[in-house]
């Protein structure tokens, strides 16, 4: 059997993706796997059971990437392909079963219309395929020596942004003697291009604590560093969504961005967000390139009190 998986550009929204993957997987356990997404998430499949390649669809002017896409496919027979971006490239290429995202429910949340892309009746939980290779690096980069708490600074932009001086007082809240994890070294995770949003974080941490792991990681090591961890707070995010798969209690924190839709998904997931409502948080003439930070009415409280009670609550469960 071959699929033929059509997944995004985007990092968070291929993760959310990887769970429609694993059922597939699970149901066809023998079948052969080709995936194209984007080039900043074609990381995250390098591990899929009976992967035949990926392909990295770098977008080109007129669109001439699906064409390549098509280029590629033609001369196969696909018995499932399950087209996510719903491309019209995909009508036509040899296929038994095509299948791809509903355009009707928008408004649900993401992980949620995935299920129905198969008619499946529960949302398919996100799963990663890590090597031996993620797992050593892992361990190498977090080794055993008392818990970690993993922090995601950045986002792909500023207005989604909690500051610096915020998340240092709660590293200081959750990692103090009356934390959630008390004397707890602290891992901060991001991608090489947002060294200079972490930096300031990364300078309050104490050296005998730190773990700067900014710029340092494919997905799939950060994947297995994040297993690695005993709790994850950061924005909202592709890492946020990436930590939640990774299985460590994962508390997203939301201003400008509806967790309505893009909560990360799991037992061991929590959100906060900001005193001011998503319909009032736009100032007249956003620009998401240019605007500060949104999420100054989002208090070291009310994250500190998200983060407590997702912690018992992760606790009780496993317990």
């Amino acid at each position: 059997m071959r699929v033929l998986f059509v997944t995004s550009t985007r990092v968070g929204d291929a993760i959310i993706s990887t769970g429609l993957l694993d059922h597939v997987l699970r149901e066809h356990p023998h079948a052969r796997i080709t995936v194209a997404c984007g080039p900043a998430a074609a990381g995250l499949f390098d591990a899929v059971p009976n992967l035949d390649r990926v392909i990295v669809l770098d977008k080109m002017l007129f669109s001439f990437h699906w064409l390549r896409l098509w280029i590629l496919t033609i001369g196969k027979m696909w018995d499932l392909v399950i087209d996510l971006r719903n491309a019209p490239v995909t009508y036509i290429l040899f296929r038994k079963v095509r299948r791809g995202m509903p355009r009707e429910g928008s408004n649900a949340r993401r992980v949620e219309r995935m299920a129905r892309v198969l008619d499946l009746p529960e949302p398919p939980a996100p799963r990663l395929w890590l090597g031996a290779r993620d797992r050593a690096a892992a361990l190498h980069l977090i080794p055993d020596g008392g818990p970690v708490l993993a922090v995601g600074p950045t986002a792909n932009w500023r207005a989604k942004t909690w500051r610096p001086e915020k998340f240092a007082e709660l590293i200081e809240r959750l990692t103090g003697p009356m934390g959630i994890l008390p004397g707890a070294r602290v891992a901060i995770f991001g991608r090489d291009d947002e060294r200079p949003m972490a930096l300031r974080l990364i300078d309050t941490i104490p050296a005998e604590r730190r773990i700067d792991l900014v710029g340092e990681l494919d997905l799939l090591t950060a994947s297995a560093c994040l297993a690695r961890c005993a709790f994850y707070v950061g924005n909202d995010s592709g890492l946020m969504h990436l930590a939640a798969a990774s299985g460590v209690p994962t508390l997203g924190l939301f201003g400008p961005t509806q967790e309505a839709l893009y909560a990360p998904w799991g037992e061991h997931t929590g959100i906060v967000r900001t005193d001011i409502p998503f319909a009032e948080i736009f100032p007249k003439e956003f620009d998401h390139r240019t605007s500060d930070s949104l999420m100054d009415s989002l208090s070291v409280d009310t994250a500190e009190a998200g983060a407590r009670a997702l912690w018992l609550r992760s606790r009780k469960e496993a317990a």
